[in-house]
C-alpha cells in the first residue's frame, strides 16, 4: 500500500472545511513566512477524511495538517530544546499544557490542536519559530 496518495480536489476540501476552507491557505502561508520553499506531502491516515498533509522543510516535517469538519487539525512534534523553549515562550497556556500533557518519544513530544479561526495563525507561526530555531 503506497503511503503517499493525491491530495485532494478543492470541492473535497470545501465540503470537509466548509468555514474554515481559507484558514488552509492561511496556514499554509503562515508556514511559508517562516520556512520556504515548503513541499506538500500527503498521506494515508485514520481520520475520517482520510488523508493529511504534511509540510516540510528540506525533507523536514514541521506540521501535519488534517482537514476536519468544519476546522483543521494541527499536529506538531518538538524535540527536547524545542520543548523547552515552547515552556518558556508566550504560547497560549492551553498548548503549553498540551506538550506538559504529551508522552515524551524519542523523536520529540507531539501535539494536536484545531485551528478554528484565524487568531489561531500566530500561534501557529510561534510554533515555527520554536521548530525551527537552532
Amino acid at each position: 500500500m503506497p503511503t503517499h496518495v493525491e491530495s485532494p480536489a478543492r470541492t473535497e476540501f470545501e465540503g470537509t472545511l466548509g468555514a474554515a476552507w481559507p484558514l488552509w491557505n492561511e496556514t499554509i502561508s503562515t508556514a511559508e513566512e517562516s520556512c520556504a520553499p515548503l513541499t506538500q506531502v500527503w498521506k494515508r491516515s485514520k481520520t475520517p477524511f482520510g488523508r493529511m498533509c504534511l509540510l516540510q522543510y528540506r525533507n523536514r516535517t514541521l506540521l501535519y495538517l488534517t482537514p476536519d469538519t468544519g476546522r483543521i487539525l494541527i499536529s506538531i512534534v518538538l524535540g527536547e530544546r524545542g520543548f523547552q523553549r515552547a515552556l518558556a515562550s508566550a504560547l497560549p497556556e492551553g498548548i503549553k499544557q498540551l506538550f506538559l500533557e504529551a508522552k515524551p518519544y524519542a523523536e520529540g513530544r507531539g501535539i494536536r490542536f484545531p485551528i478554528c479561526s484565524q487568531g489561531d495563525l500566530s500561534t501557529i507561526a510561534m510554533l515555527l519559530e520554536i521548530k525551527i530555531a537552532p
